[in-house]
């Protein structure tokens, strides 16, 4: 079965599109889905995202039986505990869930992609490189429960100083991403973890 996944990011550039789908793509290499890469398509903001998501599933013309769509967005804020997907994305933005789809069909990154950073710091200051302030990032290891202020906060605290500079979500986060190792986000992110289990079952079924 092919994957396809509608994707947060990448602006209204094409160079910045195509940098979103390179780091998805080289991460979810490593995170073992090489010679089964889902096809990822770069949505640009939130809103646009799901209305695309939800175009290819009313179109007979683009979707194939044999396709397996996801939705992928930042969840902006926190996720209710016991919450899907969709029950948050109707909550926080009153985004129905088209009948034809599952829990399943929808993923978010908690609270935004830029959480997945502070699974894997070490990565994080390797890019970054010399004069990086690790120690103005959060500490926690829930990294879900982060508040996005305090994520984008602690970002430009820490690489300000740094050869690369402030981080700047155009120039740096894809790249970013595509250093990340895939385990550790899993590890301190459930629902991560549940994204990549999901694309490795999806896959794998002929």
């Amino acid at each position: 079965m092919s994957v396809k996944i509608y994707v947060e990011g990448g602006g209204e550039g094409g160079v910045l599109r195509r940098k979103c789908r390179r780091g998805f793509s080289k991460f979810f290499d490593k995170a073992g889905l090489t010679g089964r890469m889902p096809r990822i398509v770069a949505c640009g903001d939130r809103r646009k995202t799901y209305e695309d998501f939800w175009d290819e599933l009313e179109n007979p013309a683009k979707n194939t039986k044999n396709e397996f769509l996801v939705l992928l967005v930042d969840s902006e804020d926190p996720v209710a505990e016991g919450a899907g997907p969709w029950t948050h994305l109707k909550t926080r933005d009153n985004w129905d869930r088209p009948v034809a789809v599952e829990d399943e069909n929808a993923h978010l990154m908690v609270q935004c992609m830029e959480a997945w950073f502070f699974a894997d710091k070490e990565a994080l200051a390797a890019y970054f490189g010399a004069g990086f302030r690790l120690n103005a990032l959060s500490a926690r290891a829930d990294i879900e429960r982060i508040p996005k202020t305090d994520i984008e906060n602690g970002l430009k605290a820490a690489t300000k100083p740094s050869r690369k500079g402030e981080y700047n979500k155009g120039s740096h986060s894809f790249e970013v991403l595509a250093a990340l190792q895939p385990a550790k986000v899993a590890d301190a992110s459930p629902y991560a973890k549940r994204l990549i289990d999901t694309l490795q079952a999806k896959a794998s079924l002929p």
